[in-house]
C-alpha cells in the first residue's frame, strides 16, 4: 500500500482562511454589541429612563375629606366614617375568573356586586384597583387577611364613607352622595376629583358640592418591582372640604316628624325676619345611607314602586292646590286694590252663581254663612265671599297682587330641584293649554283651587312675608361655613328681597287680626289649637280638593278611596304680635286642615317658641 502524501500548502491555506473567518465573525459580533449598547445607552436613553422611572416612582392622588354638615345647633347631619372594602387590581391578576371563584368562600358577593365590578373594570385602567365589595365587617376582614398571600392583586383597603346619622329624618333635605357615573364624568373637572369616586347627587350634598368636596392632594411613592411601596418621595396634603352649618333645627325637624305620624305630606317652618328655614320635612322618606355605595336593585324597586312615594320630595317638588290658605292674601288684595271694604258684606246662601251662567259654585257649608263680612269670611272660611271677591277683581288683578308673594316662581332657596308651582293667568293658559280664560276659573283661583298650585315651601315663604308686613326675605338653608383650620364658623348674611307696597297699614292689621281669630275665636276653623295656647297664633286652615264632585252631588269622605280624599292644610305665624316662626303644613288626603294639619303645626311652634327658648 502506497502512503498518501500531505499537501502542506493546502492545509496552511485552509488554516489561514479559518482564522480570518473566525476573526471576522468575532469583529462582527463585537460591532453588533457595540451598536446595541450605543442604541440603548445613547439613542433610546430618554425612552428607557422614562420607563424606568415609571416602574420605580408612582404618583398617587389623595382624596380630601368631605366637609361635615351640621344643623344650626351643631348636631351632626352628615359625616365621614372609615369602612373597609375588597378591591382587585385587574393588571395584577392572571386568571380573574379563578380569583373571583376562590374569593367567594371567604367574602360573599352577589350578582349585582359582580355586575358592577365588571362594569367598572371595563372603564378602569388595568393598574387601577376596582372595588368588588363594600362595607366589610370585622370577620370578613380577618378571614381574608389570613389568606391574603393566596390572592395577588387583591387587597382590603380602608375608605372614608359618607354617613347620615339621622337617616330618614333628613334624607330629602341633605340628599346623598353617590359614585360618579358616566354622564357626570363627562361634565366634571377630573383634576378636582382625583382620588375620589363620589359626588353629591341630591339635596344640600349636590347644591354645595364645590364647598364640601375639598381639593385633592398628591403623593409620589417609590416602589419595587413587586409594586410594594418603599418610601414616600414627595407629598402634598389635600385640603378638606368646608364644614357647613344649616339653618335647620334638627330637634324641630324631629318634632315635625313625630307629629306627622303615618301621614304623607310636608312641613316647612321659616323665621320671617331672616328667611332661615327652621324645619323642612317630607314624609314618608328613605334612608339616604342606602345610596352612598349603590343601592341594591330590590331595595330601589321597593322604594320606587311604593304607593306612598318615599323618594318624592314633597316640600320642594310637591305642587298642591293651596286651598283656603290663600284667602287672607285674597282679602288683602281686595282691600289694597279697593275692590272691597272690610265692613262690606256678601250674602252666602251656600252657593254662588255668575250672572248668565247656570253652574253653581258651592260653599263648603251647605246651608251657607248668611251675611258675611271680611272678618267672618276668613274666620269661618266662607267660599262664597271669595268667589264674589275673585269675580270682582278678575284674574289679571289676582295674578298681579298674589304673585308678589312669590307664587308661580321658585323661591330660590339653596337646594336643588325646586318646582315653581302655578299661579295661573290668561297668558299661562293660552301658552300651556291653548285655550281662552273663562270667568268660572277665576272663582276657583279665588279659593286656591283650579289651576292654582303651590309647593309647601312657597306657602311657608308667603306666610312669612305676610307675617313680616310685606317684607320678603330670601329663604335659605346655609347658616354658616367653617373653612379648613378655622376655629369658628363664618355666619352667612341673610338677604332681603323686596318690600310689598303697603297702601294702608290698617288693611294688613285687619288681616292679621282675622287670622288670629281663626285660631283664638269661638267660630274659628282652627279654634282647637288655640285653646290654652301660651302664645298668640295667626293662622288659616285649608282643604284642597283632589276629586271633582259632579254638580248636585255631595262630598262624602267615607265613601271615597283614601287617595281621592281632600288634602288638609294649615299656615300660621306666631307670636302674632312679633312673629318668630311661620309655618306651612300639608297632609295628603288628610281631610280637614283644622283637625289634622293645625295640630301638627302647633306642636312644631310649641317646640320652637316654648321648649327651645327654655
Amino acid at each position: 500500500m502506497i502512503p498518501t502524501l500531505k499537501d502542506h500548502h493546502f492545509e496552511a491555506r485552509m488554516f489561514r482562511t479559518r482564522v480570518i473567518v473566525s476573526i471576522g465573525f468575532v469583529i462582527f459580533m463585537v460591532l453588533v454589541l457595540i451598536f446595541r449598547v450605543f442604541n440603548l445607552q445613547i439613542i433610546q436613553h430618554d425612552h428607557f429612563t422614562t420607563l424606568s422611572d415609571d416602574n420605580r416612582v408612582h404618583t398617587q392622588p389623595i382624596s380630601p375629606p368631605r366637609g361635615n354638615i351640621y344643623d344650626r345647633n351643631g348636631v351632626l347631619l352628615a359625616s365621614n366614617r372609615t369602612t373597609f372594602r375588597l378591591e382587585i387590581t385587574p393588571g395584577k391578576v392572571t386568571n380573574m375568573a379563578d380569583t373571583l371563584k376562590r374569593i367567594s368562600p371567604l367574602i360573599s358577593y352577589n350578582e349585582e356586586d359582580l355586575e358592577r365590578f365588571h362594569r367598572e373594570r371595563r372603564r378602569a385602567h388595568k393598574s387601577d384597583s376596582v372595588p368588588l365589595r363594600f362595607s366589610l365587617n370585622e370577620d370578613e376582614v380577618a378571614r381574608f387577611e389570613v389568606n391574603r398571600h393566596k390572592f395577588p392583586g387583591v387587597a382590603i383597603r380602608d375608605h372614608q364613607t359618607r354617613h347620615y346619622p339621622l337617616h330618614n329624618l333628613t334624607a330629602h333635605l341633605i340628599g346623598y352622595i353617590g359614585r360618579i357615573n358616566e354622564a357626570e364624568l363627562q361634565q366634571i373637572d377630573p383634576r378636582q376629583y382625583r382620588g375620589t369616586e363620589y359626588i353629591g347627587k341630591t339635596g344640600i350634598e349636590h347644591y354645595y358640592e364645590d364647598i364640601l368636596r375639598g381639593t385633592p392632594g398628591m403623593r409620589q411613592v417609590e416602589s419595587n418591582v413587586l409594586g410594594r411601596s418603599l418610601r414616600i418621595l414627595e407629598e402634598t396634603n389635600p385640603t378638606p372640604g368646608d364644614n357647613l352649618f344649616l339653618t335647620i333645627d334638627s330637634k324641630l325637624q324631629s318634632i315635625a316628624d313625630e307629629a306627622m305620624g303615618e301621614y304623607r305630606g310636608a312641613v316647612v317652618a321659616i323665621h320671617p325676619k331672616t328667611g332661615e328655614v327652621l324645619a323642612m320635612l317630607s314624609k314618608p322618606s328613605f334612608n339616604a345611607n342606602l345610596f352612598v355605595n349603590g343601592i341594591s336593585r330590590n331595595a330601589y324597586q321597593e322604594l320606587r314602586d311604593s304607593k306612598d312615594r318615599p323618594l318624592f320630595n314633597r316640600f320642594l317638588r310637591g305642587q298642591y292646590p293651596p286651598g283656603s290658605t290663600v284667602k287672607p292674601l285674597m282679602a288683602l288684595a281686595g282691600l289694597e286694590t279697593k275692590q272691597i271694604h272690610a265692613d262690606e258684606s256678601t250674602f252666602c246662601r251656600g252657593w254662588y252663581q255668575i250672572k248668565g251662567y247656570r253652574h253653581k259654585y258651592r260653599d263648603w257649608k251647605k246651608r251657607g254663612h248668611g251675611d258675611t263680612d271680611l272678618d267672618k269670611a276668613i274666620v269661618e272660611s266662607c267660599d262664597v265671599y271669595f268667589y264674589n271677591l275673585a269675580y270682582r277683581m278678575g284674574i289679571d288683578a289676582i295674578n298681579q297682587y298674589v304673585g308678589q308673594f312669590g307664587f308661580g316662581k321658585r323661591t330660590g332657596v339653596d337646594i336643588t330641584g325646586e318646582q315653581p308651582g302655578v299661579l295661573p293667568s290668561r297668558q299661562w293658559k293660552e301658552v300651556n293649554l291653548e285655550q281662552p280664560w273663562y270667568p268660572g276659573e277665576t272663582l276657583s283661583v279665588g279659593i286656591g283651587q283650579g289651576f292654582f298650585t303651590a309647593t309647601p315651601l312657597q306657602l311657608s315663604s308667603a306666610t312669612a312675608t305676610l307675617a313680616n308686613q310685606g317684607q320678603r326675605m330670601q329663604p335659605r338653608l346655609l347658616y354658616a361655613i367653617q373653612g379648613a383650620g378655622a376655629k369658628t364658623p363664618q355666619l352667612q348674611p341673610y338677604q332681603s328681597l323686596n318690600q310689598i307696597p303697603i297702601k294702608r297699614q290698617a288693611n294688613w292689621d285687619q288681616i292679621h287680626e282675622s287670622m288670629r281669630r281663626v285660631v283664638h275665636s269661638r267660630r274659628g276653623t282652627a279654634k282647637k289649637v288655640g285653646r290654652k295656647s301660651k302664645y298668640t297664633i295667626a293662622g288659616k286652615t285649608g282643604t284642597a280638593q283632589v276629586y271633582t264632585i259632579k254638580q248636585g252631588d255631595t262630598y262624602d269622605e267615607a265613601s271615597l278611596p283614601e287617595h281621592l280624599r281632600d288634602h288638609a292644610l294649615f299656615v300660621a305665624f306666631a307670636p302674632q304680635e312679633d312673629p318668630e316662626i311661620a309655618i306651612a303644613v300639608i297632609i295628603e288626603n288628610g281631610g280637614h286642615g283644622g283637625s289634622v294639619a293645625a295640630p301638627i303645626a302647633k306642636q312644631v311652634m310649641d317646640q320652637y317658641l316654648l321648649e327651645s327658648a327654655g
